[in-house]
C-alpha cells in the first residue's frame, strides 16, 4: 500500500539539486524518497540520519553503493525547503557548500 499525501503533510520545495537515478542509486533514491516522506510527515529528524548544519538547516545523510549523498535541508511551518544535493567526500560539509546554503535561504526567505 502507498501512502498518499494528506493536507496537513508538507511539500517538498527544491531550491538546487535532484535526487533521481543515476546519480544516486536507485536503492538509495528510494531511500531518501522514503526517509523524506517521513519528514513530509511531521517527523522533526530520523534517528542517526540527520545533523544540525550551521544552525540553519540539517544535513540528511544517504548511504549509497561507492559514495555518501547529503541532502541540506530546512523545515517550515509550510513546506520542507532543499537547499543543496551532493556527494561527500570529506568529514566536514565544506565551507562553500554551507556559504551556498545560506544565499539560498537569505533569497528564499526574502521571496
Amino acid at each position: 500500500m502507498f501512502a498518499t499525501m494528506k493536507n496537513q503533510d508538507k511539500p517538498l520545495v527544491l531550491l538546487h539539486g535532484e535526487i533521481k537515478t543515476p546519480p544516486f542509486s536507485s536503492s538509495a533514491r528510494i531511500e531518501g524518497g522514503f526517509l523524506f516522506r517521513i519528514l513530509q510527515m511531521g517527523e522533526s529528524c530520523i534517528q542517526g540520519r540527520c545533523q544540525a548544519l550551521e544552525r540553519i538547516a540539517t544535513s540528511l545523510r544517504i548511504n549509497d553503493k561507492n559514495c555518501t549523498w547529503r541532502i541540506i535541508y530546512r523545515t517550515d511551518n509550510d513546506a520542507i525547503i532543499i537547499l543543496e544535493v551532493f556527494n561527500k567526500k570529506t568529514q566536514q560539509t565544506p565551507k562553500k557548500i554551507i556559504d551556498v546554503c545560506k544565499k539560498r535561504i537569505k533569497e528564499y526567505d526574502n521571496e
